[in-house]
C-alpha cells in the first residue's frame, strides 16, 4: 500500500481539484453547517436494495468459486463490478490514463501486466511484503475478504514478489483493479485502479558486479527535462530515511535514488503536459503556469529509502504517488538475492481526475453514453484528449442520520460508554450497500457526549445525488430509512 502513514488510503488522496458548487432542493437536513470537511468521492446508479450475506458456504468471483468463512464481508454491489476492469476498456479515461503512464516506460525493459486476477492470498497481499501481524491494512474493517486467508487485493504490490520471482524482465508495470472498504466521497470509491512499476538490476549480469555505475550509465540513456525540482534532503538519512546499511553500499543505493527519480519526474512532465494541453484547449485563458515538483521522504514498508513526490498544478501542491528502494528481503524471498532496484505506485482514478478534470469519481463507473462518448478515439490518438464536460448537474438531497453509540459492559459490570466496535468504515459500507452510487458523500457534521450517562452520539449527513437523473424524495426517504435500520441491526446504534 502506497501510504506513508499507518492507514490504507491509496497515496492519501487529497480532495479532488474541481470544486463543487453548492445546491439545494426539497430535502432538508437538520443541521445547517458541517464542522468536519473530510475528502470527497463515490459512485453510479442506485441499488436501493440492501442484499443480505449469503449464507452459501461458498463464493463466486467473476466466475471462480471460492469457500468463504466468518471473515466474507465483500458486499454484492463491489462484487457485481469486479468484472468491469476500466484500465481495459479502450477509451475509458482509466485506460487512457494507464496508456500516458506506459508511454514513458518503454518495452522491451519494461514487461505490462494488466490481467492479473483480483483475488489474493494473504501471504501475497501483506506477508510478503513485510506488512505486521498487526497492521491496520489487515483489518475487516479496511479490507475485503473472502475468508481468513483469502481477499480481494487492496493494492497491486500484491503481485510484487510473484514477478521478482519470475524474473521475466528488467522492470515491469502492473495495472490492475483494487479494492478497499473506505469513506463515501467524492474522490474515494471501494474499487479503483492502480498502477505500480518497478526497475531492477542484477549485480552478477553487470561489469566487474560494480551496480552502481550500471545503473548511473542507465541513468545518463534516459531523457532530460528543464521542469524545477524541489530535492533539499539527501538520497538517505540513517534515522529519517534510512538506506538498506547490510544490503546497500552509499553509492548503490544514490544511484538507485538517482534513476527512480528521473524515472518518475519524466512521467509526471508527460502527464502534466498533456494536461495543461486539454486545458489549453477548452480555455484560451488558462494561465499556463512553470511545472514544479517536490520529493518529500516518506515511509512504507516495502522499501527504504522512500518518497513521495508532489506536483504543483492549479495553485496547489498534489501529491501523486509513493516509491523507495525495494527491501532486499523482497528479492532474496523471491529467489533472486542478486538484484536490487526501485518500485512505485499510483492510483489511476486520482491522475485522470487531475488529467480530465472529473470532479467525482463515481464518474468512472458510469454508462452513459453522454459520458463515455466524449473520449471515443483517445486511446487510438493520445494527443485528442480534452477534458471533461458535464452532462448536468443533478439536485443533491441531504439526510442526516443521528445516533447513541451502543454501550458495553466493562469490569465489574458497570456499563461502558465506549463505543463497542464502532468503526466508520462500517457504517459507510451500510450506505453503499442501500444507496450505491446516488450518494455523493457522508460526511460526520456532530458528535456529542452526554455528561450525565457518558454516552455518545455521532451525527453524519448523507448527501444524496444522482450523477444521471433527479431523484424522488420519497425513494430518498426509503433508502434513509433502511440505512438507518441497518445500522440499528448491525452496529447496535440507537437513532436519535
Amino acid at each position: 500500500m502506497w501510504t506513508s502513514k499507518a492507514c490504507t488510503s491509496c497515496l492519501g488522496a487529497k480532495r479532488a481539484t474541481v470544486s463543487i458548487a453548492n445546491n439545494t432542493n426539497s430535502c432538508n437536513s437538520t443541521l445547517s453547517s458541517r464542522i468536519k470537511i473530510r475528502r470527497v468521492l463515490s459512485g453510479a446508479t442506485p441499488t436501493v436494495q440492501y442484499r443480505a450475506k449469503s449464507t452459501s458456504i461458498t463464493a463466486t468471483i467473476n466466475g471462480k468459486v471460492y469457500p468463504k468463512d466468518y471473515w466474507y464481508n465483500i458486499p454484492h454491489n463491489v462484487v457485481d463490478k469486479i468484472p468491469r476492469r476500466l484500465h481495459l476498456q479502450k477509451d475509458h479515461p482509466v485506460c487512457i490514463t494507464r496508456q500516458i503512464i506506459e508511454s514513458v516506460f518503454p518495452a522491451p525493459t519494461y514487461e505490462y501486466h494488466n490481467q492479473f486476477f483480483p483475488v489474493v492470498t494473504t501471504k501475497q497481499n501483506f506477508d510478503s511484503l513485510g506488512f505486521p501481524a498487526d497492521h491496520p491494512g489487515r483489518a475487516k474493517s479496511d479490507t475485503y475478504y473472502i475468508n481468513r486467508t483469502t481477499l480481494l487485493r487492496t493494492h497491486t504490490s500484491a503481485h510484487q514478489a510473484d514477478l521478482f520471482r519470475a524474473n521475466r524482465s528488467e522492470g515491469y508495470l502492473i495495472s490492475a483493479d483494487v479494492y478497499r472498504r473506505d469513506e463515501v466521497d467524492r474522490s474515494h470509491y471501494p474499487i479503483f485502479h492502480q498502477m505500480e512499476g518497478a526497475r531492477s538490476w542484477d549485480r552478477a549480469k553487470v561489469a566487474n558486479g560494480d551496480v552502481a555505475a550500471a545503473i548511473l550509465s542507465d541513468l545518463e540513456k534516459l531523457p532530460k527535462h528543464n521542469i524545477e525540482v524541489q530535492d533539499p534532503n539527501p538520497p538517505f538519512h540513517e534515522e529519517r530515511n534510512p538506506r538498506q546499511a547490510e544490503h546497500h553500499s552509499p553509492a548503490e543505493a544514490e544511484a538507485i535514488a538517482a534513476h527512480l527519480k528521473r524515472s518518475l519526474e519524466l512521467m509526471v512532465v508527460e502527464i502534466f503536459t498533456r494536461a495543461k494541453a486539454a486545458a489549453m484547449k477548452a480555455d484560451p485563458n488558462f494561465v499556463d503556469e512553470p511545472l514544479q515538483v517536490r520529493w518529500v521522504e516518506a515511509y512504507f514498508p516495502f522499501t527504504s529509502p522512500s518518497w513521495e513526490l508532489e506536483v504543483y498544478y492549479g495553485q496547489e501542491w498534489l501529491e501523486i504517488l509513493g516509491c523507495g528502494v525495494v527491501k532486499q528481503d523482497l528479492y532474496i524471498n523471491a529467489g533472486v538475492p542478486n538484484q536490487l532496484g526501485w518500485a512505485f505506485g499510483i492510483g489511476l482514478e486520482r491522475i485522470a481526475m487531475i488529467l480530465f478534470q472529473i470532479p467525482d469519481i463515481r464518474q468512472f463507473w458510469s454508462e452513459d453514453p453522454r459520458f463515455l462518448d466524449q473520449f471515443r478515439g483517445v486511446s487510438d490518438d493520445l494527443d485528442s484528449l480534452k477534458l471533461f464536460k458535464p452532462v448536468s448537474k443533478y439536485p443533491i438531497c441531504p439526510k442526516d442520520t443521528s445516533f447513541w453509540l451502543r454501550q458495553r459492559p466493562a469490569v465489574g459490570g458497570v456499563a461502558s460508554a465506549n463505543a463497542d466496535g464502532f468503526h466508520e468504515n462500517d457504517m459507510m459500507e451500510i450506505v453503499r450497500s442501500v444507496a450505491g452510487d446516488v450518494v455523493e458523500d457522508v460526511k460526520l457534521v456532530d458528535e456529542f457526549t452526554n455528561r450525565k450517562t457518558g454516552r455518545k452520539s455521532l451525527c453524519y449527513r448523507i448527501n444524496y445525488r444522482s450523477l444521471e437523473r433527479t431523484l424522488k424524495n420519497d425513494e430518498v426517504n426509503d433508502m434513509h430509512a433502511e440505512i438507518n435500520r441497518l445500522l440499528v441491526k448491525k452496529l447496535g446504534v440507537e437513532i436519535r
